[in-house]
């Protein structure tokens, strides 16, 4: 993923994930001036949030976390597949498995990855992606101490309260009033890296897209959004360069919602650009942003564990999306 030094150096920015292009960090056009959202035009912002439990989801992500390193095809992948679709299982839906083949550059031998995808009102044409990946980096590369590289990794923030988040949210949705299906997207091969000068970024979302892309004439996709270390404590979302620069509406939807909501940790402000999962959406056409916390301290470290992320956090990304889900239009 992403941190904030890492984009004053473009030597250092193949060593991310979540790739760092340009430095912004300035104040976006007018962001006093956000449009009115939905919120503010419809019953007087009648609509409330689910009523997401956010104590449920640090338990599910220290589920996740338990499993221990849950790279690209390994058994650690596997047990996490096997407690996420029991988990969605459970609730009554159903686990669209979209596997598919991948090599990586510095990898001798092609492995399976598979993309997990949960639909919600799938009668409806008109959709949304709620995204996030869901594999831990091979190794832990930001730790000071190299020979700590290849201990133990459990990756909490980045990799799995995205996944936590949408598990606790499926338990609210069935009783969402939106315009819109919904599809929950899980993201493999986002972390496959073991050389971040030569290895490809992006695998699962891009085998995501260009499936989209060929499949013309089903569902068409109105908007996306990638959750990207959305549990650390006290973290701040300002827009994400390339979310402003490509989906500024969208932008501004979500993050008027947080401003009436008074959910500070949605800061309207223009951050740092990133590549990350959503760019390979954007690519296919997909209006797509990227609620990112690019100063989480502990990213790619052994100390990205549970202990450091917060599930005041995420409720506080449910609030803003529940509602928003409710009023876009």
């Amino acid at each position: 993923m992403m941190r904030t030094m890492a984009v004053l150096c473009v030597v250092l920015a193949g060593c991310f994930s979540t790739v760092a292009t340009t430095g912004a960090n300035k104040t976006a056009e007018d962001p006093d001036k956000v449009e009115p959202t939905a919120l503010e035009e419809d019953q007087g912002g009648a609509v409330k949030p689910v009523p997401f439990d956010g104590k449920r989801a640090m338990k599910y992500l220290e589920a996740i976390c338990d499993i221990g390193p849950r790279m690209s095809a390994t058994p650690g992948m596997t047990a996490q597949i096997k407690l996420v679709t029991k988990h969605f299982e459970d609730l009554g839906l159903k686990v669209e498995v979209q596997a598919f083949k991948a090599k990586q550059v510095t990898r001798q031998n092609e492995v399976e990855m598979k993309n997990l995808i949960i639909r919600f009102f799938p009668e409806n044409q008109r959709r949304i992606i709620l995204c996030s990946h869901y594999d831990t980096r091979p190794i832990a590369d930001q730790e000071e101490d190299k020979r700590k590289w290849h201990d133990t990794f459990i990756s909490a923030n980045d990799g799995g309260s995205g996944v936590a988040f949408l598990m606790e949210l499926a338990n609210h949705m069935k009783g969402l009033k939106t315009s819109f299906g919904v599809d929950f997207v899980l993201f493999d091969g986002e972390e496959y890296i073991f050389d971040s000068e030569r290895d490809k970024y992006f695998i699962g979302s891009k085998h995501f897209a260009q499936t989209y892309k060929k499949e013309k004439g089903k569902a068409k996709y109105a908007a996306a959004v990638l959750l990207d270390m959305i549990g650390g404590k006290d973290a701040q979302f300002p827009y994400e360069g390339n979310s402003w620069l490509k989906a500024k509406d969208l932008c501004k939807d979500i993050w008027g919602v947080a401003r009436d909501l008074k959910v500070n940790n949605f800061k309207a402000q223009e951050g740092y650009t990133v590549l990350d999962d959503h760019t390979e959406l954007l690519a296919v056409g997909i209006p797509s942003i990227d609620i990112i916390d690019f100063d989480y301290k502990h990213w790619h470290r052994l100390s990205d564990v549970p202990a450091n992320c917060s599930g005041e956090t995420l409720e506080n990304v449910s609030k803003v999306l529940s509602v928003w889900l409710q009023r876009v239009k």
